[in-house]
């Protein structure tokens, strides 16, 4: 499942790169869960359980003009 991701002040990420370096700087993103059945993370990227995340921007119900894989593990984040 494919999910939504925005920043700290309600904006979408215009491409990939845009969100690594959100993310590489610290700032806060949020995880948008899209699923109808209840079963994805929503809210603080950093609160998230450990695992990987698969994100599309910008917009996961308008718009999908890129993918990513986000892996929490602990403290680190990384977008692949």
């Amino acid at each position: 499942m494919t999910q939504g991701i925005w920043s700290d002040d309600n904006t979408r990420f215009a491409s990939k790169k845009a969100l690594t370096e959100t993310i590489k700087a610290g700032h806060t993103t949020y995880l948008e869960a899209t699923s109808v059945f209840g079963n994805e993370y929503a809210g603080p990227l950093r609160e998230a359980p450990d695992g990987a995340y698969y994100v599309v921007g910008p917009d996961p119900y308008k718009s999908r003009k890129w993918y990513a894989q986000i892996v929490k593990s602990g403290d680190t984040i990384k977008v692949k």
